[in-house]
C-alpha cells in the first residue's frame, strides 16, 4: 500500500509493503518486501532497505546507507552521510552507513557516518553511536 499524501518516485518497492502519508521516496531508492515505511519520512536515491523492515516516524535515510533486514528504526531517529557539513560544500565526502539484519535502533539515536551496526546490536533510546557497534551488543549514550 502506497498512501495517496505520499511521493514515492521509486518503482523498486517490495511486495506488501506499506508507505503512510508525508513520506518521500527518490527514485533510486530500493526498499524491499513486508516493510512499514511510517509518516512523514524521507528516503534518498542511494538507499537500500530490506525486507521486514519497520522505519517509524520522521526518519531520514540520506544517500549512502543501507539497512539489511528484520531491522527497527524508531521514531525519529537520525542518521548522517558526511562528517564536515557545510553549505555548498565541493569537498563533500559520503561516507557509507550500513545497519546490519535485526538490529534495532531506538527513538532520537543519531548515528554517524561510516559506522556499521552489527547483526542483532540494540542502539538505545537517544544513543549516538560515533563508531562500529558489533554484533547482539546493546549501546546506550555516546558510543
Amino acid at each position: 500500500m502506497i498512501h495517496a499524501l505520499s511521493d514515492v518516485q521509486s518503482a523498486n518497492i517490495g511486495e506488501n509493503t506499506n508507505i503512510w502519508q508525508f513520506v518521500v521516496v527518490l527514485g533510486g531508492a530500493v526498499i524491499g518486501d513486508n516493510c512499514n515505511i511510517c509518516a512523514n519520512c524521507f528516503i534518498e536515491n542511494d538507499v537500500v532497505v530490506g525486507d521486514r523492515v519497520t522505519v517509524k516516524c520522521g526518519v531520514q535515510l540520506w544517500d549512502g546507507i543501507t539497512v539489511e533486514d528484520d531491522v527497527f528504526i524508531g521514531p525519529n531517529a537520525t542518521f548522517c552521510n558526511d562528517k564536515y557539513p557545510r553549505s555548498g560544500n565541493k569537498n563533500f565526502e559520503l561516507l557509507r552507513t550500513t545497519v546490519k539484519k535485526g538490529a534495532a535502533i531506538g527513538a532520537n539515536a543519531t548515528i554517524l557516518p561510516g559506522v556499521t551496526i552489527g547483526e542483532n546490536a540494540m542502539i538505545a533510546a537517544g544513543a549516538i553511536v560515533t563508531k562500529d557497534v558489533p554484533a547482539g551488543i546493546t549501546v546506550k549514550g555516546v558510543y
